[in-house]
């Protein structure tokens, strides 16, 4: 039987998706409910239980098809972003009401009760969560689950930004999380994710799928230019220039810019393992 990724494949041997059935054995097989979070961010977890390691991360208003929510408070699901496959919270889930409008263009913003900043706000969101947008007038924008933002943090969502790097770059100074994907905390996959799904970019979550799905292989030692993704085994970094890489990594526990040259021979010594490939990637259209 052809292997899958179980990853990015919603099969258990006693559940499945529907659309694997007589593909994938499995004691049973479901449509899935669509689903949404509605907290700031949700963790996603290989097995049903927090205390593991945590394998990826949703933000508020990101979608997933949930296969099952069980007794435990567990949900089963699908991301409908980048197909990672884990268990969430069900409890930072709802059904889904409305569809996102806008997304966060900022490092971060605040949800107030009411159309001004003295309030204290309901809670923070990260860059690249989305919302929707009932009314914009002065200033401020009514969201369709409850409260206000300020509009200039928001962008509609088909908005497609033409410069990974610099949108990575917002990025320097947020701390390393292993699984993370919001600007409290980010690893290093998550970081080229969020900067391309922001250029309309399709990214995968790992870093070994990015390497195998992203741009055009160029020697290791080319002369390499502004958003070029530099990878290694399990890790990778964005190109802000031809010198200068801008990852998150366990060395320094944040995401930094440094020479290329020496996060190489930083990397080499400690692991063993010298750049596996670099990647560029297609020019992206510039927005008008």
């Amino acid at each position: 039987m052809t292997a899958f990724d179980p990853r990015i494949t919603a099969a258990r041997p006693d559940l499945a998706a529907i659309q694997w059935q007589g593909v994938i054995p499995a004691d049973r097989y479901a449509e899935g409910v669509a689903m949404q979070v509605v907290t700031s961010t949700a963790p996603l977890f290989a097995a049903p239980r927090s205390n593991g390691p945590m394998q990826s991360e949703l933000l508020f208003g990101e979608t997933l098809v949930c296969y099952e929510n069980n007794d435990d408070g567990w949900c089963w699901g699908q991301m409908a972003g980048d197909d990672y496959v884990g268990y969430i919270p069900s409890d930072m889930l709802a059904p889904i009401q409305s569809q996102p409008t806008h997304r966060i263009g900022a490092l971060r913003s605040f949800v107030y009760p009411g159309p001004g900043i003295k309030s204290a706000p309901l809670m923070a969101l990260s860059f690249g969560a989305q919302v929707h947008i009932t009314q914009d007038k002065d200033g401020f924008c009514s969201l369709a689950q409850g409260g206000f933002m300020v509009s200039r943090h928001l962008l509609p969502i088909d908005h497609r930004a033409d410069d990974p790097a610099g949108l990575a770059l917002m990025m320097a100074g947020a701390p390393y999380l292993w699984g993370g994907r919001s600007s409290l905390g980010m690893d290093c996959s998550g970081l080229v994710q969020l900067a391309l799904q922001a250029c309309a970019v399709a990214c995968p979550r790992d870093s070994d799928m990015q390497e195998r799905a992203l741009g055009q292989a160029i020697g290791h030692d080319a002369e390499l230019q502004r958003n070029d993704l530099v990878f290694w085994k399990g890790h990778v970094g964005i190109m802000l220039d031809a010198d200068i890489l801008l990852h998150a990594n366990g060395h320094h526990m944040a995401c930094v810019h440094e020479p290329l040259a020496e996060a190489r021979a930083r990397i080499l010594a400690k692991t063993g393992h010298d750049i596996s490939s670099v990647k560029r990637l297609d020019p992206l259209p510039k927005q008008m």
